[in-house]
């Protein structure tokens, strides 16, 4: 499996003026701020509102069912958790996907299909329909849904896309200031990891808060987000949004160069999800109920390198790229985010439920 390229864009922002005028009669006047519009009424399937723009029940069910596996039994608690996590993934779309519309973006009947195909893997078509009836989803659901994600990917290729340079002069000045690395004393690979445990984490260092507290939840998570990366996800992006590794997560799960001895050190299942296997190769292994997602970015060889060898400029190079790429997108989305008025109806039901498990049917506050 290659790793998905990470993709970044500009932040567009909208200043709305708003004219306030004072009203005056005969004899009497007043001034003020004009009263707050009443919101318009949502049903109660409605469980976010981005705007203008409606969010279906319907829309999250069919975005969960895709990603967890039935076989897997979730406490109510976990099922919401689960649920509200996706309602913000598909507010952060419905916000690119409405951009898309403006920039006039669609995805190629022959780019959809390839993503289909690469989702079911080896699989065979009856086991991948089986396995589509078992989670109660329909193929042309799963074509949509890998549609609107590639289009929300390209949107932000396209938006930051022009912001990504990596100059000679960086390129050089990483290279003096990390000599050391490009000089192996030994054989080694470059890793990157995704972990997920079945115990509540003291500190939780992920972009979305996640944190698998049973092995029931770990083994959903797990499978949950192998089925992302299947669908094109990025091992970056999903490792600092998920990982519960509070060390590598930040970093997008990158544990950089590891020898050869100490990959002889570790158990024998991490030892065999790395060594001879392909760069892009991701595998997971359970160790005592913890997930390890094990990517492997580069096989390097022992010896001395320089700006001379194609490798290491290479590498150089993508880890330049690939953290102003990390920087800009997380500032795009944050400021696509922050622009739109948005309204999550979910969320707040959730926290007004009076019981310690709340309903997995909410009704919309002030739904008619």
């Amino acid at each position: 499996m290659s790793e998905p390229r990470l993709t970044a864009g500009r932040s567009f922002r909208t200043f709305v003026l708003i004219a306030l005028t004072a009203a005056s009669t005969v004899g009497a006047c007043r001034s003020g701020p004009a009263p707050a519009p009443a919101p318009k009424p949502v049903s109660a399937d409605t469980w976010a509102v981005v705007d203008g723009r409606e969010i279906s029940r319907d829309e999250v069910e069919k975005a969960f069912r895709r990603s967890h596996d039935n076989a897997q039994t979730l406490s109510d608690e976990e099922a919401m958790t689960q649920k509200l996590s996706l309602l913000n993934e598909l507010i952060v779309q419905d916000l690119l996907l409405a951009k898309a519309n403006a920039l006039k973006l669609e995805i190629p009947a022959a780019e959809l299909d390839t993503a289909y195909q690469n989702a079911k893997q080896n699989i065979s078509d009856d086991v991948f329909q089986q396995e589509l009836t078992k989670r109660n989803v329909t193929p042309t659901d799963m074509r949509e849904g890998l549609r609107r994600e590639l289009l929300a990917q390209k949107v932000v290729e396209q938006e930051l896309g022009s912001r990504i340079s990596v100059t000679d002069q960086e390129i050089s000045d990483f290279f003096n200031a990390n000599r050391a690395q490009f000089n192996l004393a030994e054989e080694s690979y470059h890793l990157a990891q995704i972990i997920v445990t079945p115990v509540r984490e003291a500190q939780v260092a992920n972009g979305t808060g996640d944190d698998a507290a049973t092995p029931e939840a770990a083994t959903t998570k797990t499978q949950m987000l192998m089925e992302r990366l299947k669908a094109g996800a990025s091992f970056r992006d999903l490792a600092t949004g998920y990982s519960e590794d509070p060390e590598s997560a930040p970093r997008g799960g990158d544990l950089g160069l590891v020898p050869i001895s100490r990959l002889k050190q570790a158990p024998p299942a991490l030892r065999d999800a790395v060594l001879n296997k392909a760069p892009g190769t991701v595998n997971v292994v359970n160790l005592g109920g913890a997930y390890t997602m094990v990517l492997v970015v580069a096989h390097e060889q022992a010896g001395q390198r320089d700006l001379s060898t194609p490798v290491v400029r290479d590498r150089i190079t993508e880890t330049l790229r690939s953290r102003k790429e990390q920087l800009f997108r997380a500032a795009y989305l944050t400021a696509v985010r922050s622009d739109a008025q948005v309204v999550n109806y979910l969320a707040r039901q959730v926290l007004e439920a009076k019981s310690s498990a709340p309903s997995l049917q909410p009704a919309a506050p002030g739904a008619k």
